[in-house]
């Protein structure tokens, strides 16, 4: 039996092998874990399917793997064994200068199309399938970009798309290539001392992620500042009555249920795109969390902010907040998010643009809270308020200006008016 990479999650196209529990001899049980897995901010076991016996371990520590990659064969088990497995990829450096592909859904090097391959195993549905067999198209060369690799019509159509570009092309050299930016290769050393460091592999999945959502997202940022004062008085009030060793209420845990309470507002702000003709509106509420830790920023999901109290609140995010920096996090602590918040407030920074953490469409960034000193209009009476600066960016193509106004203007009427009910 072959013992392949499961899904990795969304958004998660490789990890790296980072522990091998078994050997060939060693006798295993259902659900026994056989190796463990980190992608970008998780560690992910690897678990058998059958009882057996190790007969191969085909990858080693240090390997990077993707989903349906052979990783483990077992003997005892009636199923057939595949006669050739997928290569294990390791990572290579690409060179700086080399253009970045964008798409690479077709072998055009001596591609002949007068036999159709095997499409039994490809991961489509009954009506692309029976289109394709009809029509004499060859999807098994398609690249799915579907949940788990599943062919799409949109997928379909770009294929179809390609090959008649390439029927009447006089240039039968593939251009469908992003030209990337020549960065010129400098002797840092020639100025003065330097140190080189290599960066982590969470620190250059943190890069390549952000660069994606930087490049494909057009961002719109809108800043305000929300006044806090009642907030904090609740918050003391809250925090007295509580048990010595209970977990205390922190600014951010009310921040995270005022937002849940707007999102219910503003289902477009709570949503992911599919595609370009299509918006997943959710209706739950899963709100990420930006953690800093010493090997990069990661991002741990609270479930359910909405039907949650803000004791509860707080117990989840402190226990994430420390899986997140003991590197104990799973791929279920960081999957499912709607929406996140970035709360810098802790190391005095006040406005910044974060960026949206695709593929939700929309991010909060808080800062740290100052007394500002405000006129009132009826009295003309000078008050010192605590104002927090908050920055709220969002994806474009799916909310409008007036529609970021709004959502900051009812997030500052649920902060300022922070109700009483949501604290139970």
């Amino acid at each position: 039996m072959d013992i392949k990479i499961p899904f990795l999650g969304d958004g998660i196209d490789s990890a790296n092998v980072v522990a091998i529990l078994v050997q060939p001899g060693d006798t295993v049980e259902i659900d026994q874990t056989l190796l463990e897995l980190e992608t970008d901010k998780a560690t992910a076991p690897v678990p058998s399917l059958s009882i057996g016996t190790v007969e191969q371990v085909i990858v080693k520590e240090g390997d990077v793997v993707k989903e349906g990659m052979v990783v483990v064969k077992l003997s005892g088990s009636s199923e057939d064994v595949p006669k050739t497995t997928p290569p294990v990829e390791t990572v290579k450096p690409v060179p700086e200068t080399q253009p970045e592909k964008v798409v690479s859904m077709v072998d055009t090097n001596n591609a002949t199309y007068d036999s159709l391959g095997d499409i039994t195993e490809v991961n489509a549905q009954p009506s692309i399938k029976t289109f394709a067999h009809l029509s004499g198209l060859d999807i098994s060369r398609i690249q799915g970009t579907g949940h788990g690799g599943r062919v799409t019509w949109n997928d379909v159509k770009s294929f179809v798309s390609f090959l008649q570009s390439k029927a009447f092309s006089d240039d039968q050299t593939v251009t469908e290539t992003k030209t990337a930016v020549t960065k010129p290769s400098i002797d840092f050393s020639k100025f003065g001392p330097i140190e080189t460091l290599k960066l982590t592999s969470l620190r250059q999945k943190i890069s390549s992620h952000l660069s994606h959502a930087w490049n494909d997202i057009p961002h719109v940022t809108q800043f305000a500042d929300i006044q806090i004062d009642h907030v904090m008085a609740l918050r003391k009030t809250v925090n007295a009555k509580l048990k010595k060793n209970e977990i205390k209420l922190s600014v951010t845990v009310f921040i995270l249920k005022a937002i849940a309470e707007t999102l219910k507002s503003f289902d477009q702000f709570n949503a992911s795109l599919n595609g370009d003709d299509e918006l997943i509106i959710k209706k739950y509420y899963h709100l990420g969390v930006a953690v800093d830790t010493d090997s990069g920023l990661v991002v741990p999901v609270i479930r359910d902010v909405d039907k949650k109290s803000l004791q509860e609140i707080a117990v989840d995010l402190d226990a994430l907040a420390q899986k997140a920096r003991d590197k104990q996090l799973s791929l279920e602590d960081i999957q499912g998010a709607t929406f996140t918040l970035s709360n810098l407030g802790g190391l005095g920074a006040s406005h910044f643009t974060p960026i949206v953490n695709s593929p939700e469409v929309a991010i909060l960034g808080t800062g740290k809270a100052n007394f500002v000193a405000k006129v009132d209009n009826k009295t003309k009476e000078i008050f010192n308020h605590l104002m927090m600066p908050v920055a709220l960016s969002y994806d474009h193509r799916v909310i409008d200006g007036a529609d970021g106004a709004r959502f900051v203007q009812t997030l500052t009427q649920n902060i300022e008016s922070f109700d009483k009910k949501w604290v139970k």
